[in-house]
């Protein structure tokens, strides 16, 4: 019985080892994979989380706001959405306000803004009864089309836009003297420098200048239509529009 002892013990000795190595490496092989995988999943996980960006302002279009102008009645600012190069919408950020103020600014800016896109330039109509606003006006929206300049010129084969001024005609009422816009051989904008002002001559030249610069982009011509009532005027509108297509080479 007593040497039966030590024979005992070595083999549950043996045993035991024998299972602590067993145990050590089925649990070694099981963890390893595990870990593994997650790293490669984080790995995988976290360019993804990383990535992304806002989309980019599409080329040839944005927005470009000109100087503010001081006027003795407020601060006028004008804002020029541009695309492919074209002035394609304006708006005032800044104009006179209180009072009488408000009133003309509703009057005057709605229409300065129509007159800024179809002109494509800062040679518009003053509003009458808002002189003021409308020199402030035309003077930041030169300054805004001024700073679109620099890309216009960059792109190639674009055709330059210039501006020239006719003749003063003498009318009747008073002087009429036209200046025009060109660009590319074609008349992208007329507007009157001088008309006839004073008593009922405000309100013909309100109602002819309009139609008259409409009708002299639109023809591409000093062969436009007399408007009714406001014949002397329009008479010297012609001439002087004719002498500036003259100018620019018919």
């Amino acid at each position: 019985m007593r040497k039966s002892h030590p024979i005992r013990r070595v083999v549950l000795a043996t045993a035991a080892t024998v299972s602590g190595v067993v145990l050590l490496l089925s649990l070694k092989p099981a963890s390893d994979p595990a870990s593994a995988s997650a790293v490669g999943a984080a790995a995988q996980q976290s360019p993804q989380g990383g990535t992304g960006g806002g989309a980019q302002a599409s080329a040839g279009s944005g927005t470009v706001t000109g100087d503010a102008t001081q006027t003795q009645y407020g601060t006028v600012q004008v804002r020029l959405t541009v695309a492919g190069g074209k002035v394609t919408g304006a708006e005032a950020v800044q104009a006179p306000k209180g009072g009488l103020s408000d009133q003309k600014t509703a009057m005057a800016v709605p229409k300065l803004n129509q007159e800024a896109v179809a002109a494509q330039s800062a040679q518009i109509d003053s509003v009458s009864g808002a002189t003021y606003t409308s020199t402030g006006y035309k003077k930041s929206l030169q300054s805004a089309l001024d700073k679109l300049k620099p890309s216009s010129a960059s792109a190639g084969g674009a055709a330059q836009a210039r501006t020239v001024t006719g003749k003063v005609a003498q009318t009747q009422y008073g002087p009429v003297q036209v200046r025009v816009t060109v660009a590319g051989g074609k008349v992208t904008g007329a507007a009157a420098v001088q008309a006839p002002k004073g008593g009922l001559s405000d309100q013909k030249t309100a109602m002819a200048i309009p139609r008259l610069n409409q009708e002299a982009v639109a023809a591409g011509n000093a062969d436009i239509d007399a408007v009714s009532g406001a014949t002397y005027t329009s008479t010297g509108y012609k001439q002087s529009l004719q002498s500036a297509l003259d100018q620019a080479g018919g």
